[in-house]
């Protein structure tokens, strides 16, 4: 978990576009970011993987999403073994980049059985209402949102221990598939911090070096309500929630007759914080919604520039300029911070070398502002506060809206049940 020091960044280059055999086979994608991003993943260039469960590419996720049925959601989505009685929908890394919208989803799921569409659809709206609290909070998510986290606990010798077996289970698909269910995120994030007392944003951190789908709203978000900075009420992790959705995995453990978890963790919370995140009770609609209809005309537009946030072929700044080439930047400097996972990277150039096969596509690393210098660019509002930092920076001749779910307003969100009681429904 110990960061390497960031490297000395040079002036934006442009590197190679992943040919089409990185879109299809993994070892040519795990070479081109060992060649070409190594220097700035967690594990060096040696030691660049690929997922062991998913793919990047809008084929990939064109495939995912025709396969995907919800019927027994509701029931199932947090199983976590066996692995084939699992009701998660494994579509969380396609929208995370924009491969797959949220109200594609919505729509997909409209002919599933009542009660699995409801649940799903609850959980496409935490995802929304996730995106509209970073968006208000920016860095202010970093600190607690109404509470202090739990007090500090008795373990302190690792906040993952190896020797139990549902935890070594899960860190092993951490680190091996970069995706986990929302059941077994949610007993790392209280091992972490309410058993073992480390501190949640550290946590979070390594969710996100690894997590395929590692978004700072829903990552961030997910584990402040799970340790209780959110709501004052941490999860309790322990051994009848393995057993439960786990079956047969403690009977496997070499801690089976000493669990260290078998008990329910004292009951414990934070006080109350003086100073909410600035933004939660209300928000500044324009800046954190972007444009409702096209900003800027069409005669200066000489290039699309993507961002991380929508890669997708049905990007609004994209289709709406079938034949322009696109531009995509490693930010480089972030990336040297973020020291993330090779996986991470790869599932991006499986992404772009997918893209490539029907766009010309430019890829850059270095300084955004630096490798769109100059460049007359379209490009699709995204809603995270680097975005707005860095259009100012680029000047883009022409912006486009965000595909919401529901167009943010200026009404509460310090619950999900205020901010849903405000926006209504899609």
């Amino acid at each position: 978990m110990s960061r390497q020091p960031p490297p000395v960044v040079p002036a934006s280059r442009r590197l190679p576009t992943p040919a089409a055999d990185v879109a299809e086979d993994p070892d040519a994608a795990v070479a081109w970011v060992a060649e070409q991003l190594g220097h700035l993943t967690l594990e060096g260039p040696a030691g660049v993987r690929a997922s062991e469960a998913f793919r990047g590419g809008q084929d990939a996720a064109d495939v995912a999403l025709a396969s995907l049925d919800v019927t027994g959601y509701a029931g199932r989505r947090n199983q976590v073994l066996p692995e084939g009685a699992r009701g998660a929908s494994r579509m969380s890394p396609y929208v995370r980049y924009g491969l797959v919208d949220l109200p594609t989803l919505w729509r997909h799921v409209a002919d599933a059985p009542p009660r699995d569409r409801t649940k799903y659809r609850d959980e496409l709206m935490w995802q929304e209402y996730a995106r509209h609290v970073y968006a208000r909070t920016g860095a202010g998510m970093r600190s607690p949102l109404r509470y202090d986290p739990p007090a500090a606990g008795p373990w302190r010798d690792e906040p993952w221990p190896e020797r139990m077996l549902c935890v070594r289970t899960v860190t092993d698909e951490l680190h091996g598939d970069g995706w986990l269910v929302n059941q077994t995120r949610m007993w790392l994030a209280s091992q972490w911090t309410v058993r073992a007392g480390w501190d949640w944003r550290e946590g979070e951190d390594e969710f996100f070096r690894h997590l395929l789908d590692g978004s700072r709203a829903a990552n961030r978000l997910g584990w402040q309500w799970t340790v209780g900075t959110g709501t004052g009420k941490p999860y309790g992790f322990s051994r009848w929630q393995v057993r439960k959705r786990a079956p047969g995995l403690c009977e496997r453990c070499p801690l089976v007759r000493a669990c260290p978890i078998e008990d329910w963790p004292a009951d414990t919370s934070g006080a109350r914080v003086a100073d909410e995140p600035p933004g939660l009770r209300s928000g500044a609609t324009t800046a954190l919604a972007g444009p409702a209809s096209v900003e800027g005309g069409d005669g200066a537009v000489e290039a699309v520039w993507l961002t991380f946030e929508s890669l997708g072929d049905a990007d609004p700044a994209l289709a709406a300029h079938p034949d322009l080439p696109v531009v995509v930047v490693f930010d480089e400097p972030l990336l040297a911070r973020l020291r993330l996972s090779g996986k991470r990277l790869v599932f991006l150039a499986e992404t772009v070398a997918s893209l490539a096969t029907r766009r010309d596509v430019e890829v850059h690393l270095g300084e955004v502002a630096d490798a769109l210098s100059g460049r007359a660019v379209a490009v699709t509002h995204a809603p995270v506060p680097g975005f707005v930092r860095r259009a100012r920076q680029v000047a883009p001749v022409q912006v486009h809206p965000w595909p919401w779910l529901v167009r943010p307003g200026a009404g509460p969100a310090q619950s999900f049940s205020a901010w849903r009681k405000g926006v209504g429904r899609p």
